[in-house]
Formats: structure tokens, C-alpha cells, sequence
């Protein structure tokens, strides 16, 4: 990130100086903050877009407090198995089952967010990709910017991409095939990958439920110890227990790679076992599928909590799973059992939640339109933007 700024700002100078007007803000993604001393140094406005929900940004706001201002040592509070916290912008307390592994540990990386919270406090503004509907009570506590002393907070979400990129007929033409709301989506997301072990339980677990189900398992090809993300190539067949496709051929699908949003507007989705990214969370509230929670790394077991204990918009089958990148393991093995009946309360979902969702879903295409609560901040910010030039 550091070697880019030179070169950042003199892709913006050879702009300037071929005629092109001088830029009158900056917005940074909420991972490259130091580009803040590239904006301050041509003149410029800086801004940040947060693409991970209010609850995040509100964790680490006062994670950094605690470091700065209060001189704690939050890897090790973070870690006691007995830590609870009354944060900001949460409901329940937090405790560190949900509080994300980057903080939980002294390294560089950990380092570089609590650097990362400091610049957001110095920025202009920032854009974050929920709605206030959603986050009724983090973002307000984001507004209150005179407690948190923090630049005005603009919610601007659900920004979800509605299109898909990659080939989707083989899949959409088999859920075409399948009754309204009676196939349970599995995937995990770019990183979400599980070893032999844990394969054969899911397996199981599916087979046992009855449901009819479409599998994401991707096939762990990157070599232990690195951050590449899985094949995009064919499933992971190798891992399922023998016989496991002859005897759910009739109901059931895995693949590769999984056009996310095309499967989750499909009618034919009833429930979603998804890792809660954020990105993921959004698009299952805006189709109006029930989700049941397996987070995995980064901040998705802190979303996780949100959506079943602060929200009541998810079922959990693990909030606290947390599995090393690097090594593909996860800190203890889900059972077949606990797939099977997280998979079944999924499915018979309790018409009370499934209104909440709809409910939320709604308010989330509202928001963006003409007049709703996105659309209002975002204009709020294009004026903000045009007071700092002024």
C-alpha cells in the first residue's frame, strides 16, 4: 500500500496536467486509508467507503479507544475466554467468541487496523454499506458523532451487484426443476474452503436432513500456508462419503465455483447456510432468504451475532466457528448432527422471523430510492463534499 502513493499521485497529476479538472474528494476503501497522505498532499478532501456493516466500524472504533486512549492491551482482553463488553452500537454484550481473530492477536496485521481506526477519525466522512433500517441500533450510535469523535457516518447501503458474471444456466435449469422454497443454498464464500473431515460431516448432515440442497464446494487446491483463494474449477467430490451422489442424485446438486446472487433470486432457494460475509448477508436480506449462520474468518462471526442475537434475522449452526486461513482448519468440527438440525430449523423457519427478513428486505429497496434513508445520506454526503470545496 505504501509503495503505491507516489504512484497513486502521479496518476492524478499527469490527470490534472492532460486537463482534467482537479479531483474535489477522495474516497478511499476502508483497507487503503494510507492513501489519506497522498489526498493531503495534492490538497484533497478525504473520505472512506467501509464496505463491512456499522457493527464492525463500531468495534473497531472502540478497540482503538481502548488502545489510545485508555492504554489497554486488546489482543489479550480480546482473547480471555471470559471477556464481555458493553460496546457501542450493540445491543447484547460482546464477548470474545465474536470479536474477529485480527484483533485477538498481536501481529502486523492487527496493527495495521488500529492505524486504520485512527485515520478514519481524521477523514471528512464515511460511507458505509448498510442501511439504517438494518443496523437500527449501530448506526445510530455512529451518528452520535460528538461521543465517538468521529467525521459525520453516511449510510448508504444495501449497494449489492445484481449481476451475475459467470455462466448460470446449468444451475438456474436445475432449480428450475425444484419446488418454491424447498432447496437449502450452501457456500461459504471466496476463502470458505473446509478439509476432508469436516466435508464428510456437511455430507452427512444434508443427507440426513431430507432437504433438497445446492452444495458450493470448491476443491482446496492453493498449498497450506498461503492466502490464495480456492479453485474456481470443479467440486470437491473427492471428499464426500462414498455412495453420498447415487443416493442424494434425486434432490441434490454441488458445484464448483456459485453465481451467488442468480441462486439466491431464484424461488426455488428456501434457506441460506452461509460464512455471514458482509457482502453475502446483504444480498440474502435483499431476496428475502432466511440465512443460518457458519462464520468462518475476518469480522463474520461478529455478523453472525448480529443477525441472531441482535437482529433476530438469522438461526445459528456456529457463531463462534473460526477457521485459520492458512492452515484450512477450523477450531473444532461441526457435527453431522448440528448440520442436520441447523438445516432443518432453516427450513421450518417460524413465520415470525420470516417476516422480520421480509420486512428488512423491503426497507432495504426502500432506502435506496427516491426519498428513503440511503438515498437522503447520500445526498447528504454529495453536499458535504461540495461545503469542504467551497
Amino acid at each position: 500500500m505504501e509503495l503505491y502513493k507516489p504512484i497513486v499521485k502521479q496518476a492524478v497529476e499527469d490527470r490534472i496536467r492532460d486537463g482534467f479538472p482537479k479531483p474535489i474528494g477522495f474516497v478511499f476503501d476502508m483497507l487503503y486509508t494510507t492513501m489519506v497522505d497522498v489526498a493531503n498532499e495534492l490538497g484533497v478532501p478525504s473520505y472512506v467507503f467501509f464496505t463491512s456493516g456499522a457493527n464492525l466500524l463500531n468495534l473497531e472504533l472502540y478497540a482503538q479507544s481502548l488502545v489510545d486512549d485508555h492504554g489497554v492491551d486488546v489482543a489479550t482482553e480480546f482473547s480471555d475466554p471470559g471477556f464481555t463488553a458493553v460496546v457501542p452500537g450493540f445491543k447484547n454484550p460482546v464477548t470474545s467468541k465474536v470479536i474477529p481473530s485480527f484483533m485477538q492477536f498481536k501481529s502486523p496485521f492487527s496493527e495495521i487496523h488500529f492505524e486504520q481506526a485512527r485515520r478514519f477519525r481524521k477523514v471528512k466522512g464515511i460511507l458505509v454499506n448498510t442501511y439504517v433500517e438494518l443496523e437500527s441500533f449501530a448506526v445510530p450510535a455512529l451518528l452520535n458523532s460528538e461521543n465517538n469523535k468521529i467525521p459525520p457516518v453516511y449510510p448508504v447501503g444495501p449497494l449489492v451487484e445484481l449481476e451475475s458474471k459467470t455462466n448460470v444456466d446449468s444451475v438456474i435449469e436445475w432449480l428450475d426443476r425444484q419446488p418454491e422454497s424447498s432447496v437449502v443454498f450452501l457456500c461459504f464464500g471466496s476463502m470458505g474452503i473446509f478439509d476432508e473431515e469436516q466435508v464428510k460431516e456437511i455430507a452427512i448432515g444434508l443427507e440426513r436432513s431430507g432437504h433438497r440442497f445446492l452444495w458450493s464446494l470448491r476443491k482446496p487446491r492453493p498449498p497450506v500456508g498461503t492466502l490464495e483463494s480456492p479453485s474456481d474449477h470443479g467440486p470437491f467430490l473427492d471428499a464426500l462419503p462414498e455412495g453420498f451422489i447415487d443416493r442424494t442424485n434425486d434432490r441434490g446438486q454441488i458445484i464448483g465455483w456459485a453465481p451467488q446472487v442468480a441462486i439466491l433470486a431464484h424461488p426455488a432457494i428456501g434457506g441460506f447456510v452461509s460464512h455471514c460475509g458482509w457482502n453475502s448477508t446483504l444480498e440474502s436480506l435483499w431476496f428475502g432468504v432466511p440465512m443460518a449462520t457458519w462464520p468462518m474468518y475476518a469480522e463474520q462471526q461478529l455478523n453472525a451475532f448480529e443477525l441472531v442475537k441482535e437482529l433476530e434475522l438469522a438461526l445459528e449452526i456456529k457463531i463462534d466457528y473460526k477457521m485459520n486461513v492458512m492452515t484450512r482448519k477450523g477450531n473444532f468440527l461441526v457435527t453431522a448432527s448440528e448440520i442436520e438440525n441447523g438445516v432443518k430449523n432453516l427450513m421450518s423457519m417460524d413465520e415470525k422471523m420470516r417476516a422480520r427478513i421480509k420486512k428488512k428486505s423491503d426497507e432495504g429497496k426502500k432506502a435506496l430510492q427516491e426519498g428513503g434513508s440511503s438515498y437522503s445520506s447520500l445526498g447528504c454526503f454529495i453536499e458535504d463534499v461540495l461545503c469542504n470545496i467551497a
